[in-house]
């Protein structure tokens, strides 16, 4: 007993585990201590709970286990690279001069959001399919038109992902497994149609696009005939990007590669000067690429069988969207789109922000963005919170993720891989959601980015994932 009362004589240095709330009483106490996060597994989800002891069974962890193990090796010895660009109606599946492309997984025109409506009703102007955005809107939801979502076409689009048929493309092989995968090119500034912005001035710079930037890429790709993108990828993030939304170092080494081809041309010297201005007027003209770097990947690692690890995160403003590369084909998990938190522009305020979207999700799903925070400390003027809350959100990404990737590494975590191979497993067993930084649009169509901050998945996606996956793992046990 009289130990116990020496304790008390002593300064406590005391341990809260779960209930951040303590901390108050502690503070005003002034008492020395540490909160450690808890919650229990799963949520305490009791389903969930069994469906992780059944993917335990040793059996069965063990194939699940070899099967990740692929996976991340996929990804891993992937090396994307950009053989070209061209016109979408050209090069990507299935796409013909009625159908547009979006991001996330598929949604009506009924449930399309503001941002969407407003991308969906610009692109059909500039396809010259509606003279006005009245005749648009009435185009759109007469059901001549197909809407189809990007990642069923071997494509990623940022923001609205909108792509329609003359609109131009990076064409991106991997080098390793031989698939290719699209994406449009940047729009650049903040009024823009990927943004749900649709003015006569957004469809002008649609139109010098597809007139002047999208050939002249072309031609110059023509004559490089080929880029490594995933060392300029690696490259950039030692400079100091996440490659999602801060890309300053990766479009100066983008256009460095491209500059010596597209001088090369045959258009005119007043024709390249406008290209480099347009490129040289914002940082994201490289943003796309790092999109497609990752698509290359993770569909090199989709449809293996038993594993647990995502290969597609993406949004429409309406629902997210994950897909599990043990599922294979086109099966979308689904919870509702979520709110994006961070700094607006001046003059906007909280509710005017639309809920997440865009497939610029996919740089997480690989690794970086949101996942290599860590590797861009200056994009907390952007997404908000301060260096450290960038440091240990990469940390807290290893946590969820299978392994690391030994080509693509953050300096000042010792040159760490990045964070590869999202389980959901691990996800569902800690709560830890995946983080990711992602640009804001405003609510309604016509207006496009108001700010930028940080957001995550609606666990609803992996507890129908996981409800899934374990249907799909008892049919094989039977089966065999």
């Amino acid at each position: 007993m009289s130990k116990i009362n020496d304790l008390f004589k002593e300064e406590l240095s005391l341990l809260n585990i779960g209930i951040s709330l303590f901390d108050q009483d502690y503070v005003s106490q002034r008492i020395e201590h540490a909160t450690v996060r808890f919650s229990p597994p799963a949520d305490g989800d009791r389903e969930l709970l069994e469906i992780l002891d059944y993917l335990d069974r040793p059996e069965i962890k063990e194939k699940i286990e070899a099967a990740n193990e692929e996976v991340v090796t996929r990804i891993i010895q992937s090396q994307p690279t950009l053989i070209g660009y061209d016109k979408a109606l050209n090069v990507v599946p299935g796409m013909h001069e009625k159908m547009i492309l979006h991001a996330g997984p598929p949604v009506t025109w009924d449930n399309m959001s503001g941002p969407m409506r407003g991308a969906v009703t610009g692109s059909l102007i500039f396809e010259g399919l509606a003279e006005t955005i009245a005749e648009a809107e009435a185009l759109a939801s007469s059901g001549d038109i197909e809407f189809s979502p990007c990642h069923e076409h071997d494509t990623v689009g940022s923001m609205a992902g909108v792509t329609s048929a003359n609109m131009y493309v990076h064409i991106v092989k991997n080098k390793t497994y031989g698939n290719i995968s699209y994406t449009n090119l940047s729009e650049q500034f903040a009024k823009i149609l990927r943004m749900g912005a649709n003015d006569q001035s957004v469809v002008d710079r649609l139109v010098w696009m597809r007139d002047i930037l999208g050939p002249m890429l072309k031609e110059a790709m023509e004559i490089a005939k080929e880029i490594d993108l995933r060392l300029l990828l690696s490259q950039a993030i030692h400079m100091g990007d996440e490659c999602h939304n801060r890309n300053i170092a990766g479009t100066t080494l983008l256009l460095q590669a491209l500059s010596p081809y597209l001088v090369k041309t045959s258009f005119t010297d007043e024709e390249k000067a406008e290209v480099f201005e347009f490129i040289g007027a914002s940082d994201y003209f490289s943003g796309p690429t790092w999109m497609a770097v990752a698509k290359n990947s993770l569909d090199a690692a989709h449809g293996v069988e038993y594993s647990s690890i995502l290969t597609t995160m993406a949004r429409n403003g309406f629902e997210f969207g994950i897909r599990v590369s043990g599922l294979e084909g086109h099966q979308w998990f689904t919870g509702p789109a979520q709110k994006v938190i961070g700094p607006l522009f001046a003059g906007y305020k909280p509710e005017d922000s639309g809920l997440d979207i865009g497939d610029s999700a996919i740089t997480e799903t690989y690794g970086f963005g949101g996942f290599a925070m860590s590797a861009a400390p200056a994009i907390v003027s952007l997404v908000g919170g301060t260096v450290d809350d960038a440091i240990n959100t990469t940390k807290q990404m290893y946590d969820i993720t299978t392994t690391e990737n030994p080509n693509v590494t953050i300096p000042i975590l010792g040159f760490r891989g990045l964070p590869t191979g999202i389980d959901f497993r691990k996800v569902i067993e800690l709560n830890l959601l995946p983080v990711i930084n992602t640009a804001i649009a405003h609510k309604e169509a016509g207006i496009g980015m108001i700010g930028a901050g940080i957001t995550a998945p609606p666990f609803e996606a992996f507890k129908k994932a996981a409800k899934a996956f374990k249907e799909h793992i008892e049919s094989l046990e039977n089966e065999s």
